[in-house]
């Protein structure tokens, strides 16, 4: 019997290759978000990768806020992120963890590196510290304070730390190699002096770590294993390991870059969508037109849906884009035996049955899913007075058009077979009303004749529809034909968002809360706004349509 063939991505390969030589004993990875924004569906990728590799090999995953710029850190964003990362099912136990909490041991590192003459305090402004720096053409020069004395560089960056030096005058710099063909080796800043009040640390700090020289010490503090980053971290892998290295850590951590993920016709910018927030373009960084994972959520996406995404987009080194239509693949499979699918007009026309006797509600059973049995049946309300879609009637009907129209008879889903007789217009033509007859003998859908019927619709009985809003959705500009128009203006799809305000759907959806999704029958999937939908008004974000021109690759690698 011949063994199951495992497939791993390199990332793996590398992880087994570290265990089997013993460089590590176990395995310890990290998703470590500056606290600067909103989490997007890239962000996502990073955070089912680590927490998978640590799951898989039986390792830990850590949670840590790399919140070493009070400039741009909110506590509104830590929230945020903590929401969105334990709502995608990353479970970082006993595992928070934020650099701030290491800045005394940051600040030792930094001693310890003066002392073994590893480090120096610059008093180059920024402007000077780019023409010493160099390009890619030229070397860089020397700084003037280079070859201080021990004793002065710890002096002055004591003296830093004290609040004895303004902001951008004073900065602490590795001494590496000016003329390193990699920029990044160039004596790059460790500490630089900025008086600002830290959300965490509050005024302790007047200096603070750069992110180059911080995140490779938290790591290590954390006996991280495999710091899993993406490709523009590449060009920073030889500074990562000088940090540690010099620092005196034994088994450092080991930096493994992967690309980035790409998604075609949406924004992730976070420039370009929070010029779309303050523009009021959008409702927020949770608009269910972003992929923010708040947007996500919000329009209806599920962890699922996102892991299968992740996984089927793959692991490499190699940059690519998704295409989004696999992304409403992913969400479709996985709502599609889960959901309830339900009875929801968008666009009502009323259906009057003439020979309906009584004024009585008449309740019907249905099934929730006709693919998941399981998930039972509920009874509806029907009723003389009904709304259909008006897109289910015509009154001239082209070839092949199986639904309502004067003479045709047709099924009314999970009810009976009902045959228009005659309609009524407005003044302009519009159809206000449409008159049927029903035949009793076909409850539950099917004639004890045997008659067959090509046409079902979908109806809700007017006496107990609930109104509704639906929000329509889609993408909030085309980027392939620019983010921006050529007077500067953002190109947004003037379509991106359609209101519809007259909705009915039936009442089994009255008690539905905040993030419930359905499957609204041949319209698509939705989901309850969380942000403005009420008990008495509600709110439906169509997460996806049911049918895409997506066919999934028959083998992804």
């Amino acid at each position: 019997m011949s063994e199951e063939v495992v497939s791993k991505n390199f990332i793996e390969l590398e992880i087994d290759k570290d265990l089997k030589e013993g460089v590590y004993d176990h395995v310890c990875t990290r998703f470590p978000p500056e606290p600067n924004g909103y989490l997007h569906i890239g962000h996502a990728k990073s955070i089912i990768l680590n927490y998978g590799l640590a799951k898989k090999y039986n390792g830990e995953f850590h949670m840590r806020f790399d919140d070493t710029n009070p400039t741009k850190e909110r506590v509104e964003f830590v929230d945020s992120i903590k929401a969105d990362i334990q709502w995608l099912g990353a479970d970082w136990g006993e595992h928070l963890y934020f650099a701030s909490n290491y800045f005394d041991k940051m600040y030792d590192v930094a001693v310890d590196l003066i002392k073994k003459g590893l480090a120096y305090v610059s008093d180059l402004s920024a402007e000077e510290m780019r023409e010493y720096r160099g390009d890619f053409e030229h070397p860089g020069k020397d700084d003037p304070n280079r070859n201080r004395s021990v004793e002065e560089n710890l002096q002055m960056f004591e003296d830093m730390k004290n609040g004895k030096y303004e902001d951008g005058s004073h900065t602490l710099r590795a001494k590496i190699d000016m003329a390193s063909p990699n920029i990044n080796m160039r004596d790059p800043i460790l500490y630089r002096v900025a008086h600002m009040t830290h959300h965490n640390t509050g005024d302790k700090w007047c200096i603070y770590p750069m992110y180059d020289f911080a995140h490779p010490l938290e790591d290590a503090f954390e006996n991280v294993t495999h710091s899993i980053c993406t490709l523009e971290f590449e060009d920073h892998r030889p500074l990562y390991d000088w940090v540690v290295k010099s620092a005196g850590f034994a088994n450092p951590p080991r930096q493994i870059e992967f690309a980035k993920m790409y998604l075609t016709n949406v924004v992730t910018g976070k420039r370009y969508i929070k010029k779309l927030v303050e523009d009021g373009i959008v409702d927020g960084w949770d608009d269910p037109r972003l992929v923010s994972i708040a947007a996500l959520r919000r329009r209806g996406f599920t962890p699922e849906s996102l892991w299968k995404f992740v996984e089927l987009s793959g692991i490499s080194k190699a940059n690519s884009s998704s295409d989004y239509a696999m992304l409403e693949y992913c969400i479709r499979e996985d709502l599609k035996t889960k959901r309830s699918r339900v009875m929801a007009v968008l666009d009502p026309v009323k259906l009057v049955i003439d020979n309906y006797e009584g004024d009585d509600v008449e309740w019907l059973d249905a099934p929730n899913n006709l693919e998941n049995p399981e998930l039972g049946s509920r009874q509806v309300p029907f009723g003389k007075e009904l709304y259909i879609d008006r897109e289910d009637f015509m009154i001239e009907p082209p070839k092949k058009y199986f639904r309502l129209y004067p003479g045709n008879e047709v099924r009314l889903m999970n009810a009976y077979f009902v045959t228009c007789t005659s309609y009524e217009t407005d003044e302009n033509g519009n159809v206000t009303c449409i008159h049927c007859t029903y035949d009793p003998a076909t409850k539950g859908g099917d004639a004890p004749d045997g008659r067959k019927v090509k046409g079902t619709i979908h109806w809700v009985a007017a006496k107990t529809a609930l109104p509704a809003e639906v929000r329509l959705y889609e993408n909030i500009v085309d980027e392939e034909k620019g983010v921006y128009n050529e007077d500067g203006s953002l190109n947004v799809n003037p379509n991106s968002l359609t209101v519809l305000k007259n909705c009915l759907v039936e009442p089994s959806l009255k008690e539905a809360k905040a993030y419930d999704s359905f499957q609204f029958v041949r319209q698509g999937f939705f989901c309850v706004d969380a942000k403005d939908s009420r008990e008495d008004a509600l709110v439906f974000n169509r997460i996806v349509s049911l049918k895409s021109s997506f066919k999934l690759p028959s083998t992804t690698n």
